[in-house]
């Protein structure tokens, strides 16, 4: 049996290994690159046909529709171009293999530890990495799940060979888990399935208020006792970390705002918020974002309308709130899909270049990476792709080239060999 053991594991490894290794990292730009007669999608609002976008030294140096080309150039008369796509709140490169607990490092032991650091953890090998950049994702924020408050995230690039290398923006928020105000029903131990009040509600409110307060007054003192938790949160008085909070429903939203400004935190982003657009006042006054769950979900409750999901964030982009999307629920791979969860709010009446936002630029700002990423604008990074046609279509999502801070990354994943094995072998018969 213990042999058994042993051989299973050497498999596992042998496996793995076998597996796991993407593409090479493409190099530095070397040579000032051309891209001539795109439609270019700035992720502003603004599109700008028959353009020209010049970049050398990993910056764009040059874009508009009368730019002389210099350098090499790509001829994209036709396709369209698009900043690279973010996706914000998910722990890809922190777990390859569900059922495989070695390859899961997305959460840890403990309940309020904002001091663990999702980057050192990350791998750039991840194939699902990989798999997100034939779809145009090319950035992610890597983010730690569990327990209340979940540690602090990082943003990466996802064309890298370590994450030293990886990393945009390093340790640019933490993350909570705002308590529950109802918890489902446990049937296995008599009770009704459906939503029931949580009689531990303030209790653990209490508990993550009482421990911000605390760390507080610890950046404030002099000569305690280091504390590794107070130590990780003080960006989150001083204004250089973001406070990303989990919350659903009306009265978890106003709770979480209304206590958590009392602490001193300023800088907040609401992630999730299926009832935002009932409170869009107090997130306008208090200048919060919202990260919005993904659209493709069933709504939460028996009285929503069949489509709520779909309509939520043109929802709260016409009550003026600055709106990014995210799909925190949802598996990693899925992510992959974030331009089409953008093209079903278009489905849904939102200007195309609007939705577009929603997965670049807006994401940047929510973010605070928007000084280098989520638009095409002369100075900024050059991470961008070429598409056949509608990014946000999965028909028209067909890249030809993608380049990430200027470099020209690799679009071949596990899943393009597999597809292209399996269509010569459906061809020639």
């Amino acid at each position: 049996m213990k042999n058994l053991k042993y051989i299973a594991l050497a498999l596992f490894i042998g496996f793995y290994q076998n597996t796991s290794g993407q593409q090479t990292p493409a190099p530095a730009q070397s040579e000032v690159i051309s891209v001539t007669g795109a439609t270019a999608h700035i992720g502003d609002g603004t599109v700008i046909e028959n353009c020209t976008l010049v970049f050398e030294n990993g910056k764009i140096s040059a874009l508009g529709a009368g730019v002389s080309p210099q350098g090499r150039v790509i001829n994209a008369t036709g396709k369209h171009v698009y900043p690279g796509f973010i996706a914000p709140g998910k722990s890809l490169g922190l777990i390859e293999i569900n059922a495989v607990r070695a390859s899961d490092d997305q959460d840890e032991i403990g309940s309020l530890i904002p001091h663990v650091r999702s980057l050192i953890a990350y791998n750039a090998e991840s194939k699902v990495v990989e798999s997100m950049r034939p779809n145009g994702v090319l950035i992610g924020q890597i983010t730690p799940q569990g327990g209340r408050i979940s540690g602090t995230s990082s943003i990466v690039q996802f064309d890298a060979w370590n994450w030293e290398d990886a990393a945009v923006k390093v340790d640019d928020g933490i993350h909570l888990n705002w308590p529950n105000t109802f918890r489902r029903g446990r049937w296995w131990l008599g009770e009704d399935r459906g939503y029931q009040p949580n009689k531990d509600y303030q209790e653990q409110v209490e508990e993550v208020l009482s421990f911000l307060k605390n760390a507080r007054v610890y950046g404030n003192g002099q000569g305690a006792p280091v504390n590794p938790a107070f130590e990780a949160s003080q960006g989150l008085f001083n204004g250089s970390k973001r406070l990303y909070v989990y919350a659903q429903d009306e009265k978890q939203i106003v709770d979480a705002i209304t206590s958590l400004k009392e602490t001193g935190i300023d800088k907040m982003v609401l992630v999730g918020g299926y009832h935002a657009h009932r409170v869009t006042d107090l997130l306008k006054k208090h200048n919060i974002p919202v990260l919005v769950n993904f659209t493709h979900t069933l709504p939460e409750f028996d009285d929503d309308d069949y489509d709520f999901t779909f309509k939520l964030p043109k929802m709260l982009v016409d009550a003026g709130l600055l709106v990014a999307l995210q799909n925190a629920e949802a598996s990693n791979f899925q992510t992959r899909n974030l331009p089409f969860y953008a093209g079903q709010v278009v489905g849904q009446g939102l200007d195309k270049e609007v939705a577009l936002q929603l997965i670049s630029g807006n994401s940047a700002k929510i973010l605070g990476i928007d000084d280098s990423y989520g638009t095409l604008a002369t100075g900024k990074s050059a991470t961008f792709f070429i598409s056949e046609g509608d990014a946000l279509d999965m028909r028209g999502n067909q890249l030809t080239h993608a380049f990430i801070d200027g470099r020209e990354i690799s679009l071949e994943t596990h899943q393009t060999e597999l597809w292209k094995r399996y269509m010569g072998k459906y061809n020639a018969d």
